[in-house]
């Protein structure tokens, strides 16, 4: 893909997801003149870009969803359930091209327009007055510079009449309408028929700025022109592709990670006596690491920076996704999101996309009740889904909460044994009876249908949070309610860490789930034969972290109140202080309870202990 269509791609598909979350406003508020005018200037744009690059089914598909706006803007058409649907499904058809593009396909491979896509578009417009002539337009201002973009925008042979004059003001920014309309006041009206239309130009930011078409400045005395040369606002951003970032963040951490050992280096050499000119050396030398280290710090976070993007990127995809679903399932469901501009690195932005509409699903097939049920149990009838975010120290929290059934956690051992995948006689507490639905194979569908019921799904969500050190958890209330809780680290890289030992080996534990280090007694109560230890009014279970890894036991002396949602103690050999430590993911072999290695200031090797391991009580 050439550089120009790169961009113009990039630029469409923000477009495009911005065109269906505004669609679903409209449908909320019929009669928001400025939502509707912003879908307009969305398609007009993608297919001024689209004319420039030649893409023939684009240009049809942002066509007609541009005629079928005018008439909703001029009042010819109604802002019906119909309207919406075309004009969502007309956005699908212009996001699954861009998609295509974006993954390689070359710009003639792609389909035309689907017959039923027209169909529906030509049925929204239908039933708007025709007329015999048009109201004469504001006087022209430049034509659009490119040949190609103005083809792309004006009418076919054949089309309705277009509302200039409407066209105009949805068009170009309104600051300009007085400017531009005093010219025109002393223009004679002129009759314009749709073989020869004038177009008013419209700014760069407005004509397919992703195609880079150039736009001439109109000459001097034109329509519109005061006589006063105006630059282009300068750019402020630029985009860069993520592999470069990645490997600018792996040498900051490599430099964090230099300048550290240096430090430490440095450290060991003070320990001698230097006169003279070697104390001097020494002096300059500390001075100079001391701010190697600290611009090496600067460089690290400000490449972090670069990564994090806010969750509200992935957010904006949802609401149709659950409108479509609901409506599929028969079902009334408002999708509230709360933390959009939450922001966590790029990385597991991407990633959550499939686990979120996994449980997104689930809420609504498994979740939330048809009518009939609701109004019996005395719900209101639509129900609520909440997509939520917000930071927590050095995590990310992600809910999706629902006010539908609930779960049964009986119904779950139940399914569970009945399936197969847990022992008979097994004790499940309500907390462990809900992690079974993240059984490979389990659900609790008697028959699958095109939603759930073939138990994948919730499996997948469970391995693909793990997979970026994060954790799941499930909170449930029969009757009233289900909510699954994503705890993430902020970004992957690099995590703050508790650095302790035990059996000999160094290890880490991320401190987002350190709650506090405490004493161990030489001698433990027991409750039902496991030690447990009375911490702040409460009893907590304690568990060996070389036991729970498998390592040959040691001498354990020092606690950590692990805040997991059943809180322990961890008991570790020793504590030997936090550090910020550049994370490498174990990829060739898998550890159980080890997520990843890294090194110490001295250049030790460090395993670092996963988080749903933690969580999850030190367990495997």
């Amino acid at each position: 893909m050439d550089d120009m269509l790169k961009d113009f791609v990039v630029e469409a598909l923000e477009l495009a997801v911005d065109v269906e979350e505004r669609l679903l406003q409209l449908e909320r508020r019929p009669d928001d003149p400025d939502t509707l005018n912003a879908v307009f200037r969305s398609f007009h744009t993608i297919k001024g870009g689209a004319g420039f690059m030649n893409l023939q089914a684009m240009v049809s598909a942002c066509h007609l969803t541009e005629n079928l706006f005018d008439a909703l803007r001029t009042g010819k058409a109604a802002v019906t359930p119909l309207a919406i649907e075309a004009a969502l499904q007309a956005s699908g058809f212009v996001a699954d091209l861009l998609n295509e593009l974006h993954a390689g396909a070359a710009p003639e491979s792609l389909p035309s327009m689907p017959d039923a896509l027209e169909r529906i578009l030509t049925d929204a417009i239908e039933g708007r007055a025709q007329t015999a002539a048009v109201a004469a337009p504001v006087a022209a201002v430049a034509a659009v510079a490119d040949e190609a973009a103005t083809q792309a925008i004006a009418p076919q042979e054949g089309d309705d009449p277009v509302d200039w004059i409407a066209l105009y003001r949805a068009v170009v920014p309104e600051h300009l309408h007085a400017a531009l309309a005093k010219p025109a006041e002393a223009a004679p009206a002129t009759a314009v028929t749709p073989a020869a239309p004038t177009i008013p130009a419209a700014p760069a930011a407005h004509a397919a700025p992703a195609a880079h078409a150039a736009h001439a400045a109109p000459a001097a005395g034109g329509a519109g022109w005061d006589g006063v040369e105006r630059r282009g606002a300068p750019e402020d951003s630029i985009r860069v592709d993520a592999v470069k970032l990645d490997a600018l963040l792996e040498v900051a951490g490599e430099s964090v990670q230099a300048a550290n050992q240096a430090s430490v280096l440095l450290e060991k050499l003070q320990q001698f006596k230097f006169d003279g000119a070697a104390a001097t050396l020494m002096s300059t030398l500390a001075e100079t690491l001391g701010r190697a280290s600290r611009y090496a710090g600067e460089l690290q976070r400000a490449t972090l920076a670069t990564r994090m993007q806010p969750v509200g990127r992935l957010f904006q995809k949802f609401p149709r996704l659950v409108r479509e679903l609901a409506r599929d399932l028969g079902k009334d469901v408002d999708l509230v999101i709360e933390g959009a501009e939450t922001e966590v690195d790029r990385v597991v932005v991407d990633s959550l996309y499939d686990p979120l509409v996994h449980m997104l699903r689930n809420s609504l097939d498994h979740g939330i009740e048809n009518q009939a049920d609701r109004a019996a149990a005395g719900k209101p009838p639509r129900a609520r889904i909440l997509l939520k975010a917000w930071q927590e120290a050095n995590s990310v929290m992600i809910v999706i909460a629902d006010d539908g059934r609930g779960m049964d956690p009986e119904r779950l051992r139940a399914k569970a044994i009945a399936n197969g995948l847990i022992d008979p006689n097994a004790s499940l507490t309500s907390t462990e009876a809900y992690q079974l639905v993240f059984l490979p194979g389990f659900s609790t569908k008697e028959v699958a249908n095109s939603v759930s019921g073939r138990g994948v799904g919730m499996d997948v969500v469970k391995t693909a949070v793990e997979k970026h050190r994060g954790a799941i958890s499930i909170d449930s209330t029969l009757g009233s309610g289900t909510r699954f809780s994503i705890r993430l680290p902020i970004e992957l890289s690099i995590v703050p860490t508790m650095l302790v030992t035990a059996s000999g080996a160094a290890l880490g534990l991320p401190l987002a789930v350190v709650e506090r280090v405490v004493e161990l007694p030489a001698e433990f109560m027991h409750v039902g034969g496991a030690p447990v230890l009375r911490d702040q009014g409460q009893t907590l279970p304690v568990r060996s972290l070389a036991g729970s890894l498998g390592y040959e036991t040691c001498e354990e002396r020092v606690g950590i109140v692990i805040a997991a949602p059943s809180p322990y103690v961890l008991a570790v050999a020793s504590v030997d202080g936090t550090a910020d430590l550049v994370i490498k993911p174990l990829t060739a072999l898998t550890v159980p309870g080890i997520t990843g290695t890294a090194r110490s200031a001295e250049g030790e090797l460090v395993l670092v202990a996963g988080l749903a391991f933690l969580l999850a009580g030190a367990q495997s």
